[in-house]
This record gives structure tokens, C-alpha cells and sequence, in this order.
């Protein structure tokens, strides 16, 4: 009985994934993701190089949730910073002053931002195209300004100190490979949720709404709700990402309602290919390990420069790839692989007969 499942799961295995070029190539990324703390060695480089792969998973997770807004359902917004932001200061203020658990306010900051989002789209939504991204890129501004008010209460420009996740673990890479851990985890999920929100029922109802709001009306369907329910959705995981960062960074601070950590999701979801959810994930991992690892730590150029070799090199890639370079890989890279095949071609025997196939075309045109 046992080997008779393990048989089946094998061969479901090499159907579903094997022979699914885009499944199995995220599978041996996700793999190599999960061995890394593995291979490091315990040193100053691996704990900074940890630190940079824990940011490039929160930012993962923030440039999907403005992926699934703007790339999905075509609401284009400048300030989805906001509620990074508000994700981060409901944790910290909770900690704060309520006293609630660390692992409590998390919850507490995702539920805050998503209620916050809908009160915040009902006006935004009047507006359309450039004007919703004008209004949009007010809002991290106006919330800054609150903060300053209440500095009493915000900590102003210093914003709130607030613990780390594991106090217990003494070690410094020890706590760092946890964080990692924790974040991969997280990012993980979200990422499973959001390609499943987006390749569902309600993802194609967003894909109509982005590209023809007025024949999604006719046939019936309320916009308003699912433009609602897209806002609802991104603040969500933005959220989630803000909170998580203030505790990984031990600090709530006025940085969360950056303009340019909004921008930052933008370029990295372009980079990567804008409305695909995994492109922005593949990005985020590219472009902090260029800057802030390739760039500081291997070729140590000045950080004055870093700005214009990031620009030139997003440049690059965008022009050369103006969909970008996850739907390049995944669309055209691996288009020869995702053709139908009769059933003897599957599974573990795919790749050789794509290579033979290939020699043979190679020796054609020769």
C-alpha cells in the first residue's frame, strides 16, 4: 500500500513539476533558499549577507501585495507605504503601551491596516489613472505629518524602539538565521496566497476591471467591491510586511511612510514583470543582492554611487526586457519546455529530449 502511494506521488511529482519548467525551477530556487543558512559559515559576511536576503523577503512580500493592487487590478498607487507603515506603528504602539505580546500585535496590525484600507478607498476610488496615484502619494505624507504631531506618543523622528522576535537566542547568527527562517516562512504563504488570489475567480474579475472597467460594468459586475477588495487585499500583506520588519529591525520609525519605500515595490515589481506576483519576488532577491551585498561587500563600490548603477542597471533590464525578466525566463526562456507533449515525453525523461531536440535543430541550421 505504502509503495503503491509513493509510487503515485512520484509519478504526480514528475507530471506536476517536472515536466512544469516554471514549477520546478521556483522549486529549486525555493530549495536553494532554504539550504543557505546551511552552506554559510558562521561569520560578520554570513550575518550581514542574512540580514540582506531577511530584507529582500519582507520587500518580496510588499512589491507582491502592490502587484496584486496596480499589475491585477490596475488601481495605480504611490502610497502603498502607508500601510507598511501602519502595520509597523499598531505593533510597536501595542507593545508600547498596551503591553500585548509581540507575537499578538502582528495579527492585530494586519487586521488595523486591512480595516484602514477600506475607508482610505472609498474616496481614492473616485478618481481614476493619474489622479489616483496623485492622491494615493498624499497619504504616507499626511500620515507622517501625524506622527510628528504626536510626537509624545510616535516617538516623532525617532520613532519607537520595540523587542526583537526571539530574545532568547543569544548567538547573533543563530537569531539572524531564526528571523530568516521566519520571514522565508512567511513569504512563503503569502506568496502561495497571492498567486492563488490572482489566478482565481476573483483574480480574473481584476483582470477585467484593468482592462475594460466599463464592459466589466455591463456584465454585471459591482467594481467598486472588488476595487475595494483589491485595496483591502495589498494593505493586507503590506501590512504584515511592515510589522514584521519594525521587529526585525527593532525600531518603528517615520522611514515606514517613505515615499520612497512605495517607489522601491514599484521598481522592483516592473524589474521583475508587473502583474505576474512571482516576478516581484524573483526581483526583490536581484536587486537587494546587487546593492546592498554585490555592490557593498564584493566589489565595495561607494555608496554615493550605488543609486546611479542601480538606475542604469534597472534601465538596462527594463529595455531589454520590457515585460520583465521573470516573464522573460518563465514566457519566452521556457516557452520550448511548456508545449504539450505526448505522455511517453513527461517526466524525468523531458529534459534530455528537449537538449536532443534542440542538437537536432542546431545540426538543421547548420
Amino acid at each position: 500500500m505504502a509503495a503503491t502511494y509513493l509510487k503515485r506521488a512520484y509519478s504526480s511529482f514528475l507530471t506536476h513539476v517536472v515536466d512544469v519548467p516554471p514549477r520546478l525551477l521556483s522549486l529549486l530556487f525555493l530549495v536553494l533558499l532554504v539550504c543557505t543558512p546551511v552552506i554559510l559559515s558562521p561569520t560578520a559576511l554570513s550575518i550581514y549577507f542574512l540580514g540582506v536576503l531577511i530584507t529582500a523577503n519582507i520587500m518580496a512580500i510588499f512589491a507582491a501585495s502592490w502587484d496584486l493592487l496596480v499589475g491585477r487590478a490596475g488601481q495605480i498607487s504611490l502610497g502603498h507605504a502607508i500601510f507598511f507603515g501602519i502595520g509597523a506603528y499598531t505593533s510597536a504602539l501595542l507593545v508600547r503601551y498596551v503591553g500585548f505580546p509581540l507575537w499578538i500585535t502582528i495579527p492585530i496590525g494586519v487586521a488595523v491596516g486591512t480595516a484602514v484600507a477600506v475607508p482610505i478607498g472609498f474616496p481614492c476610488l473616485r478618481v481614476k489613472g493619474p489622479y489616483l496615484a496623485l492622491v494615493t502619494m498624499a497619504l504616507p505624507l499626511i500620515a507622517t505629518g501625524i506622527l510628528y504631531y504626536f510626537r509624545d506618543w510616535t516617538g516623532g523622528e525617532q520613532g519607537l524602539v520595540v523587542p526583537r522576535f526571539f530574545p532568547f537566542i543569544e548567538n547573533l547568527y543563530q537569531q539572524r538565521v531564526a528571523e530568516y527562517y521566519l520571514t522565508l516562512l512567511v513569504l512563503l504563504i503569502s506568496s502561495i496566497i497571492l498567486y492563488k488570489i490572482a489566478s482565481s475567480k476573483t483574480g480574473i474579475v481584476f483582470v477585467s476591471i484593468l482592462d475594460d472597467e466599463v464592459g466589466a460594468k455591463a456584465c454585471g459586475i459591482n467594481v467598486t467591491k472588488y476595487k475595494l477588495l483589491a485595496f483591502a487585499i495589498g494593505a493586507l500583506f503590506a501590512s504584515l510586511a511592515g510589522s514584521l520588519q519594525a521587529h526585525l529591525i527593532y525600531l518603528a520609525g517615520p522611514a515606514s511612510f517613505s515615499l520612497s519605500l512605495s517607489f522601491y515595490a514599484i521598481i522592483i515589481t516592473i524589474f521583475g514583470g508587473i502583474g505576474t506576483i512571482y516576478g516581484a519576488i524573483a526581483a526583490s532577491y536581484i536587486i537587494y543582492f546587487l546593492d546592498q551585498y554585490a555592490l557593498t561587500m564584493v566589489v565595495k563600490v561607494p555608496t554615493e554611487w550605488h543609486p546611479l548603477i542601480f538606475i542604469v542597471v534597472v534601465i538596462i533590464f527594463v529595455v531589454k526586457w520590457p515585460r520583465g525578466i521573470a516573464r522573460f525566463v518563465v514566457e519566452d526562456g521556457l516557452k520550448e519546455l511548456s508545449k504539450e507533449r505526448e505522455i511517453e515525453e513527461r517526466g524525468k525523461r523531458i529534459w534530455k529530449k528537449y537538449k536532443k531536440k534542440k542538437d537536432e535543430k542546431m545540426k538543421a541550421s547548420q
